[in-house]
């Protein structure tokens, strides 16, 4: 029996090229979000923007409510705990650090999601997905890493840290409900549950109501619209996409957070380019996968 070497294939599928354009829309609003605290506390402003993406999808699927079954309030309650956690500590730290290291400290949640994915869900990644998280963690530690001598996160870049957890448990969910509620219902329920929660730790973060301003209201509007589509795109694309492979392509979620910062005048140093780099390539590593041949049996002796 004649084996033959292993070779690499790339295999990108219809739900993971939507992904990576929802992570380009995703990596834009870092931006946005960070101008917006001039205007607004950071809670106030998470749930006017999750209560503005309910209303914008309750216009499209209220009909579809009727249905609504207690897996999907369970699901969409979850997710929206770990929504209203993880966009929340990460706005809150947007107070004092720009968005494009908001966007960079936030994708640090990247080898997180593999680990997570082993212990709650028992699928171990495979070697390539390892390979191309390595990749991508090389990035943004070359994008994150402290710029002096040791380690001294300000209370901005803590938070932000801490909002990785959340953001992790939420691809881990949206994974392990997918495949079992409807995409418009549990989308709603996570949003509605995301940006009433926002809502309540005002109380504890001392915010009063800001004063009304357009720019506010225009930045909630579009952000809500796109949290709308972000969200019900993640839950319609990984009922088919890993969360190990999901996760590498919310990887590239800084670069376009950095692209659209440097645009509007933030500075990236040569080690972030860098960085930058290899996140992409961790993206690409993370598509590859070995497929083996088949083995071709030798033929068989003639008999004389």
């Amino acid at each position: 029996m004649s084996a033959l070497p292993a070779r690499l294939y790339l295999r990108i599928t219809r739900q993971e090229l939507v992904l990576i354009f929802i992570t380009m829309v995703w990596g834009g609003t870092f931006l946005v979000v960070h101008r917006a605290m001039a205007y607004s506390g950071p809670f106030f402003f998470v749930g006017l923007r999750f209560a503005t993406a309910s209303l914008l999808l309750a216009c499209f699927f209220w009909r579809y409510l009727r249905a609504l079954t207690w897996l999907e309030i369970r699901a969409g309650t979850m997710i929206g705990l770990a929504i209203a956690g993880g966009y929340g500590l990460q706005t809150w730290g947007m107070q004092t650090i720009s968005s494009s290291q908001s966007a960079f400290l936030t994708a640090l949640y990247v080898p997180v999601v593999p680990l997570l994915q082993w212990l709650v869900l028992r699928r171990p990644p495979g070697i390539m997905a390892w390979l191309g998280i390595a990749l991508a963690f090389s990035g943004l530690v070359l994008v994150a890493g402290p710029q002096q001598s040791g380690i001294a996160l300000s209370a901005g870049e803590s938070a932000t840290l801490l909002s990785t957890l959340a953001i992790a448990a939420e691809i881990i969910l949206i994974s392990r409900y997918a495949g079992q509620v409807d995409v418009r219902r549990v989308t709603l329920v996570q949003l509605l549950v995301a940006s009433a929660c926002a809502f309540l730790f005002m109380i504890p973060n001392g915010e009063a109501l800001p004063s009304f301003s357009l720019p506010l209201v225009l930045s909630a509007a579009g952000l809500g619209a796109a949290s709308a589509l972000i969200q019900v795109t993640m839950n319609w694309a990984q009922r088919s996409v890993s969360p190990v492979r999901a996760t590498v392509i919310y990887a590239g979620e800084p670069v376009w957070a950095g692209i659209v910062g440097r645009l509007a005048g933030e500075r990236l140093p040569a080690a972030a380019l860098l960085g930058g780099a290899l996140i992409v390539c961790g993206v690409i590593v993370s598509e590859l996968r070995l497929r083996r041949k088949k083995a071709v049996p030798d033929e068989a002796p003639q008999k004389p």
